[in-house]
């Protein structure tokens, strides 16, 4: 078989894959979550294996302690975040009427101070400002009441994504082997290194970032709860749980947190201590948690991660969110090695040899 005829097979069967994957979507949330969490879970399956534990021994226990910590974390924070989110959709008009009301006293005030011609252009700008916000609130409503079918629908989940987790974590280490023994022989070894590569992206950014985000979420449900803002935890947890997405989770919860907290406050000082929170956060993941959790050897630029989220979001919905980083990590594994092909390719330094040759003799 020639190398065009191996690369159009290869192309054929990966067109066939993502078509299967586009077809099946809406079957396949459990199957992907279960192989993320035995995933995650494999390096800890494999270090109770050398201290003497059985595969499947090892495998149970982990899987029932994990699956535990889940339910017990859902029996005690679900029903406060279930009544927030209740409560925050409930308010949601009001909040805005409020913050309408404020940008009217705002204009009110500059009335006296600036001339009738600037105060035209000030409404205008406010009234420019005021509708994308008014959407912005609304929009989030309906996303929050859309999540709590998503939250229904995940839940339902929880019955088959334990089972698929067991029987993959425990078959983890046959299923490698099963799959290497498959591969190319003449290209094995190529094929190895670039796994290896991308298994220490993935280990590197997926299991760091899960733990920067779990940790971001713990501290600004504490401190905006603490400095008293309605719905202090819903929008602390949200906020971490979605920085996964580069700037889009801060981003997110300064927006929606500030926006309470001048609806709800009377004061300036509250509205800045909510600020500080933040302020506090971004300074807590871009010194501390991010660099000791992930590091800057992932190899996954945030624009590249942006894209990809954005991407299998529209493609394939939650599926597509779940995809993202893996298939990410992998193509960027694969542009870098491509490029040190290229690099090291005639293609690259054809013109480079030819004229050392001349210059030699010259």
């Amino acid at each position: 078989m020639t190398t065009t005829q191996r690369a159009m097979t290869w192309s054929a069967g990966l067109i066939v894959f993502v078509a299967l994957v586009f077809l099946l979507r809406d079957i396949l949330l459990p199957f992907v979550a279960g192989m993320a969490i035995a995933y995650f879970l494999d390096p800890a399956c494999g270090r109770l294996e050398k201290a003497g534990m059985s595969r499947v021994l090892a495998t149970s226990l982990i899987t029932a302690v994990y699956f535990l910590l889940f339910v017990l974390f859902l029996l005690v924070l679900a029903p406060l975040v279930t009544g927030q989110i209740l409560d925050l959709v409930e308010k949601m008009p009001g909040y805005a009427a409020t913050l309408r009301d404020k940008a009217a006293q705002l204009t009110g005030l500059i009335e006296t101070r600036v001339s009738q011609e600037d105060i035209a252009k000030l409404q205008k700008l406010l009234g420019a400002l005021t509708e994308p916000l008014l959407k912005y609130f609304g929009g989030f409503a309906q996303g929050v009441a859309s999540g709590i079918g998503a939250l229904v629908t995940l839940v339902s989940l929880a019955i088959i994504t334990p089972v698929v987790t067991f029987y993959m974590l425990r078959d983890w280490d046959v299923m490698i082997a099963r799959i290497d023994s498959w591969l190319p022989q003449d290209k094995a070894d190529v094929i190895r290194e670039q796994v290896r590569l991308v298994d220490q992206t993935l280990a590197g950014f997926a299991r760091g970032q899960a733990m920067v985000c779990l940790l971001l979420g713990v501290f600004y449900a504490i401190g905006l709860s603490a400095v008293g803002l309605d719905f202090g935890l819903v929008v602390g947890f949200v906020t971490g749980l979605i920085s996964f997405v580069p700037y889009f989770g801060m981003l997110f919860g300064f927006v929606t947190g500030m926006g309470i907290a001048i609806a709800q406050f009377g004061e300036i000082g509250p509205v800045l201590l909510v600020a500080l929170v933040f302020g506090v956060g971004q300074v807590l993941e871009g010194n501390i948690l991010t660099p000791k959790l992930v590091g800057d050897r992932v190899g996954l630029h945030a624009v590249w991660i942006i894209f990809g989220l954005m991407a299998g979001a529209a493609l394939f919905g939650f599926l597509g969110v779940l995809l993202a980083v893996p298939v990410m990590a992998v193509i960027g594994v694969l542009v870098r090695f491509l490029l040190g092909q290229y690099l090291g390719s005639p293609l690259y330094l054809a013109d480079t040899e030819r004229r050392e040759e001349e210059e030699g003799g010259a």
